[in-house]
């Protein structure tokens, strides 16, 4: 009888989609946060108008690798998941409150005229919580979650350090660029200049960050530091470093030589490479450093079922991004059309 499993290594796939669609959700809806998080600080209402329609026609189908990502990890690694949520429960649920106080702040605010004011800080402040606790929860997931046996055996407020308080921070960082880039790309005149502006002062910041997490991960964990500084692993991973140096330095570059696209294309890189490197650093840890992606894995017949039915989906929900991306190209005015 033909079974999936017995052609694909169907954990590995699905661990692989799981990683590939928490990428493209902190990529896709982290330019969106990052404009979200800038907002308040634009020149005037117009410009503001055209900060918001600038991702107008995207956040909500950004945030479907969210569900992706989060549905994956629920059917494809329950104990993954049985472990993770309650560690990380309060920052999970702040984030969803910050993302419902954003989709809100979209549908009201471009109707709304007295009290326009209150939704423009409904999106920034939603905005900023659901990026904040994003690097909360990177910060307590790479410290390591406290399990015995199959269970999470922590305390309720074991997400809350100072190290993860600086990891949220620092996303906050990293989206601001990812969304002054975008609107340095969307946007032209006085909008785009202060873009630019914008993604001067916080690229610093994330360059500065992005160090402390890539040398704090070494002196936290023996098996990180083994990892990258034994020989003959140090030589082939050392051009991850390397190459996010390059990158932060094209940007600058750009950024003082007027190009439009890209810096925000250079930005990606910058989050790719980070992201590669917390993979390999965390390498085969989906609880770290207590569970692997094999062992939380469901029944090899239940990943099978649910793949089929991805492979299924997924080609789909690629087009709709990939279209609604192509028709909304170019750069937007600040007259409203949502």
């Amino acid at each position: 009888m033909f079974s999936l499993e017995s052609f694909l290594d169907v954990q590995l796939v699905w661990f692989a989609l799981i990683v590939t669609a928490l990428f493209l959700y902190v990529l896709l809806d982290g330019f969106d946060l990052g404009v979200g998080i800038l907002f308040p600080f634009a020149p005037s209402d117009e410009c503001r108008d055209r900060m918001m329609n600038s991702i107008a026609p995207f956040w909500d189908g950004n945030e479907t690798w969210l569900v992706l990502s989060g549905g994956g990890l629920f059917a494809a690694f329950p104990l993954a998941y049985a472990i993770l949520m309650p560690a990380l429960y309060m920052p999970v649920i702040l984030m969803l409150l910050g993302l419902i106080f954003r989709g809100v702040a979209f549908e009201f605010r471009f109707k709304a005229v007295k009290s326009r004011f209150i939704w423009d800080y409904a999106f920034h402040f939603g905005s900023i919580v659901a990026a904040f606790m994003q690097g909360v929860f990177l910060g307590a997931f790479v410290r390591g979650i406290h399990v015995e046996g199959r269970s999470f055996a922590g305390q309720p407020f074991d997400w809350l350090n100072a190290y993860s308080f600086m990891t949220g921070v620092a996303l906050l960082f990293g989206y601001a660029l990812l969304g002054s880039t975008w609107l340095m790309m969307k946007t032209d005149g006085i909008t785009g200049d202060w873009a630019r502006k914008c993604a001067s002062y916080v690229l610093g910041y994330v360059g500065v960050f992005m160090a402390i997490v890539s040398i704090s991960m070494p002196v936290m964990n023996e098996g990180v530091r083994e990892l990258w500084f034994t020989l003959p692993n140090f030589y082939y991973l050392v051009p991850v470093p390397i190459v996010t140096a390059a990158l932060i330095i094209l940007i600058w570059r750009d950024l003082h030589r007027g190009c439009e696209n890209r810096p925000f294309f250079f930005s990606i890189g910058v989050f790719l490479m980070g992201y590669l490197g917390l993979g390999i650093s965390l390498w085969p840890w989906l609880v770290p450093f207590a569970v692997t992606f094999r062992q939380a894995a469901a029944a090899a017949s239940s990943q099978s079922f649910l793949l089929v039915g991805t492979l299924v989906i997924l080609p789909v929900i690629l087009t709709y991004v990939g279209y609604c991306y192509y028709i909304f190209r170019g750069k937007v005015s600040h007259e409203g059309y949502y």
